[in-house]
């Protein structure tokens, strides 16, 4: 839970200092900016706290199925941070066009 409070601060953050002219590119590229923030810290921690070897024998240490999980579970928990990058965006972006 605090992995995604961090990543949605970030991802605020992120949004409120991302400059406007970017677009829509800086936009998709600030995400996946975020989602590989998120997607590496979710690999790195292990599977529930435990080590990595530990983590790789729960998946008869193929990393291709451990880190499918770790897209997936990135995946699935990857909508807060990116309501947090697009909010401040779209805000500053409505203001500059009014």
């Amino acid at each position: 839970m605090t992995l995604l409070l961090t990543i949605s601060t970030l991802a605020l953050i992120l949004g409120t200092i991302l400059p406007l002219r970017w677009g829509v590119f800086g936009f998709l590229a600030a995400a996946a900016l975020v989602f590989l923030i998120q997607f590496g810290i979710n690999t790195a921690s292990g599977f529930n706290g435990t080590s990595l070897e530990e983590s790789l024998l729960l998946f008869d240490n193929a990393w291709g199925a451990y880190l499918g999980f770790n897209l997936q579970i990135t995946y699935r928990a990857f909508a807060l941070p990116l309501l947090a990058l697009a909010s401040p965006l779209i805000f500053r972006l409505a203001r500059a066009n009014r």
